[in-house]
């Protein structure tokens, strides 16, 4: 799933080539991404692009007076063309859900890749008309996102750490990969109480999520939206590296299954050489 430094990129991304042209269509090939009827996509055509902009993990493409929102989710992704296909875009069996045209021959698809559909896309006035948008959290790359405010979201909180950093209620933009490579980074422990974290690990913490993202971000800028999923991979150290070498320490990444995700881990990094047990196995270890 694209987080919040892919979507900052593919915002940018979009910056540079939509903004300043006209919406010529929208294409809609799989009715069920729609989330709202009115106003309708069609309303976009004819208006300019004014902004492209990243509210946690959902992109935002505003044009005179009306939003076109979206969120990638899991199998979701945004395919840019200098040239759109001429052909429209229609229902079928692919993965393409929605086109976008614009006045100079450009524009983009949404397409998601799987059977489960969750791809989710909004036409609105304001972008805060989107439920899931108007109740994000803070996003940990704002300015105003400082040591301070980490205790404030920490402070009491019984969630396992893991969790508290991937609850867009709470924080937005970190999902199940770079909450991943946080703690790596903070050397805690996924299963850590939130509110029990000590002055130093909360140190540890701000510090990395801090620097893990605006990596990530710096990593991403300007690389053209096909690129951006390999670069994601690549420049993990612990997520979706079960097996392999931790490469700070040496020893060997860990992981934890769930019903429809899993985490990885190092034990001498983060948890003192303990492995931690596998949830569907038996209760989990601290």
């Amino acid at each position: 799933m694209p987080e919040l430094p892919e979507v900052e990129a593919l915002a940018e991304f979009l910056r540079e080539r939509a903004v300043g042209r006209v919406v010529a269509a929208v294409e809609v090939a799989a009715i069920n991404v729609l989330k709202t009827f009115d106003p309708p996509p069609t309303a976009l055509a004819g208006l300019e692009v004014v902004s492209a902009d990243r509210h946690g993990k959902w992109l935002d493409l505003g044009a005179d007076g009306l939003h076109l929102v979206w969120h990638l989710s899991r199998g979701g992704w945004l395919r840019w063309y200098d040239a759109v296909p001429e052909r429209p875009a229609r229902p079928g069996k692919g993965p393409l859900a929605l086109r976008v045209r614009l006045d100079d021959g450009s524009g983009f698809d949404l397409t998601e890749a799987g059977t489960r559909k969750r791809l989710a896309v909004h036409v609105v006035r304001d972008a805060a008309e989107v439920p899931q948008v108007a109740s994000l959290g803070p996003d940990p790359l704002d300015p105003g996102f400082d040591r301070d405010a980490l205790v404030r979201l920490l402070a009491g909180s019984r969630q396992q750490v893991k969790g508290l950093l991937r609850d867009q209620h709470l924080l937005s933009g970190v999902g199940n990969a770079y909450s991943d490579e946080v703690l790596h980074a903070a050397r805690l422990s996924p299963f850590a109480v939130a509110g029990r974290l000590g002055e130093e690990e909360v140190d540890r913490l701000d510090t990395a999520l801090h620097a893990v993202l605006e990596a990530a971000v710096a990593a991403a800028r300007g690389r053209p939206a096909a690129e951006l999923k390999d670069a994601k991979r690549q420049g993990m150290r612990v997520h979706g590296r079960t097996g392999q070498e931790c490469p700070v320490c040496g020893d060997v990444v860990r992981e934890v299954s769930f019903a429809d995700r899993s985490l990885q881990y190092c034990a001498t990094c983060q948890t003192g050489g303990r492995e931690l047990a596998d949830r569907r196995m038996s209760r989990l270890l601290r």
